[in-house]
């Protein structure tokens, strides 16, 4: 027997219901429907499934039980319905089978939630017998639910015949030639009388906008899927002679050579607003439905030479070759609409924006504050770079030595990014051959290859070392060869054994991975807290001079 499966805490459903019922006041309308009568509003077109709900998941049990429950008048949810003159993407099927073709109604019914078991009752209730797609029958005898077979029955009753009075009496009549016929008779109304006095408990929101509908969504939707402003965008902009995903689409697929295709739809739109608008605000995205046709072309045009501009500084100045590598989405939305006023940066302007670009990252600006604040900065940032207004101190300061000392290795946070990026501006080589690597290769994407604890922690757990075994500063950029070379070994051996390797050059190539010198450092006799202390000091310094949009040596 069924209970419903999208139940939630009584305690949270009061708390949403309420943050609803308070922003929505007077155009909430609940009431109870049969499920003949919701059929009929799917069948007339009245009833749609928005574009942005996810595909039919349910599986064949999850489908029995909820018509199992159904005969049993046991409670199975209610559907969430918005009703409204916006005219949205719609998908043209539920489930497997497509929709009849309809004309838009004024309003229309869009299923926010409850779209899984809409979609079982009208498969199994509202379908045509012959057509294709998820069906069920009642086994009189069994008294059970199965998924329609190959070969039928005489009693298995097909549940697609409930609603259709010729189909019904033809069903019964032959049931009645069953030595159990006055059985299976009396099993057959009593499903009937189920099913057809079955009322669904139904929220309609009434004339909400889109912008309030939202919100509502995320708190409602049992389903846990998350509506977001772009699935929005794309549904209530869509029109026969423009859909908004192809647009995004031509933007990502302009990036794909340069190895950014993968860019995320949300961080395109948040760029499309932030050029058109001069903000990221979720109230002020929806703005941009109201551009005509050829407007949003240009900004489209616009945008993506902006983000072209972008992608090639983050590769060339700060060797950023895959979003992975990028502290912050902030940073790029903020680039794009710094290059959508400007084509081209001076050599200082560059030099500011290297300023901006690692305070901003290693002083973890964007970690916090939300799209008002990055919004702010969007000309806050185009006056500092174009205008040279401001002081790079705004923009946040480095860690220092102490701090470095206390900061783990994620591969997920800014600063762990930041400091991969920082290893790559020294141009390192390699320890064990003193060979350059290529950053393109190591930061194309996050590769655990090409990068190696210095201190191994297998070793360092050898030793009893545990709390400090993953901090940033134990983490170098080497070649996959090098990393296999040193697996878990004591570093006193093989740190030693690559100085020897590497002989008069050794200095230089260990200078290169922001590693203390062997001719200052003596790697034979150090334990791991006297080389984190030395490598705190040269990770430091190096990073106060990217912070002051400097790349010189050490």
């Amino acid at each position: 027997m069924m209970v419903d499966v999208f139940s939630r805490p009584k305690k949270f459903l009061h708390q949403e219901w309420w943050t609803m019922k308070k922003n929505s006041a007077g155009r909430i309308n609940t009431e109870v429907e049969l499920i003949s009568n919701l059929i009929t509003g799917i069948n007339k077109g009245e009833i749609k499934i928005p574009k942005f709900q996810r595909p039919f998941v349910w599986k064949d049990d999850q489908a029995l039980n909820l018509l199992d429950s159904v005969a049993n008048n046991y409670p199975v949810g209610s559907l969430l319905l918005w009703r409204t003159k916006e005219k949205l993407l719609v998908e043209r099927n539920i489930g497997e089978f497509n929709l009849p073709a309809t004309d838009d109604m004024e309003p229309t019914d869009y299923v926010l939630d409850g779209q899984q078991r809409l979609t079982v009752i009208y498969s199994c209730l509202g379908a045509k017998e012959t057509d294709a797609g998820f069906a069920v029958v009642y086994d009189l005898e069994a008294e059970k639910f199965l998924r329609l077979p190959d070969s039928l029955k005489l009693c298995q009753f097909p549940l697609r015949k409930m609603f259709n009075t010729t189909q019904l009496l033809n069903f019964r009549a032959a049931i009645q030639t069953d030595p159990k016929g006055a059985v299976l008779q009396e099993r057959l109304d009593t499903l009937i009388g189920a099913f057809s006095d079955y009322r669904l408990p139904v929220v309609t929101l009434k004339n909400l906008s889109v912008e309030e509908v939202c919100p509502i969504f995320e708190r409602i939707n049992s389903s846990g899927t998350k509506l977001s402003t772009y699935d929005l965008m794309v549904a209530a902009t869509w029109n026969k002679d423009f859909d908004l995903n192809d647009e995004v689409d031509e933007i990502r697929q302009a990036l794909e050579p340069k190895g950014f295709g993968d860019i995320d739809r949300e961080t395109v739109l948040k760029c499309l607003s932030a050029v058109q608008l001069g903000t990221i605000k979720e109230q002020s995205l929806m703005s941009l439905r109201s551009l005509r046709k050829d407007e949003i072309k240009r900004l489209i045009n616009t945008t993506k030479e902006a983000l072209l501009r972008t992608v090639d500084l983050l590769s060339t100045e700060f060797k950023i070759y895959s979003w992975e590598f990028l502290s912050y989405e902030a940073i790029a939305v903020i680039l794009c609409y710094v290059y959508a006023r400007i084509n081209h940066l001076s050599p200082n302007q560059v030099h500011l924006t290297r300023q901006w670009f690692w305070r901003a990252a290693f002083g973890e600006r964007y970690k916090v504050g939300g799209e008002n604040f990055v919004s702010n900065d969007l000309k806050n940032v185009y006056s500092f770079i174009i205008d040279g207004l401001g002081s790079a101190a705004d923009f946040g300061k480095p860690p220092t030595a102490k701090e470095w000392l206390s900061i783990a290795f994620r591969s997920n946070v800014s600063r762990s990014r930041a400091y991969i990026l920082a290893l790559a501006a020294r141009h390192p080589r390699n320890l064990t051959n003193g060979a350059y690597i290529d950053p393109a290769i190591a930061l194309s994407a996050y590769n655990k290859k090409q990068f190696h604890h210095i201190y191994p922690r297998a070793h360092l757990r050898r030793i009893g070392e545990k709390t400090n075994d993953n901090l940033v500063i134990n983490i170098c950029m080497i070649a996959a060869a090098g990393n296999n070379f040193i697996s878990d070994s004591d570093p006193k051996v093989y740190l030693t054994k690559c100085q020897a390797d590497l002989a008069g050059k050794a200095d230089d190539v260990f200078s290169t991975n922001l590693l203390p010198k062997p001719s200052e450092f003596d790697y034979s006799s150090a334990n791991y807290n006297e080389f984190l202390n030395a490598r705190a000091q040269l990770v430091s310094e190096f990073v106060d001079q990217l912070c002051e949009g400097n790349y010189g040596g050490m």
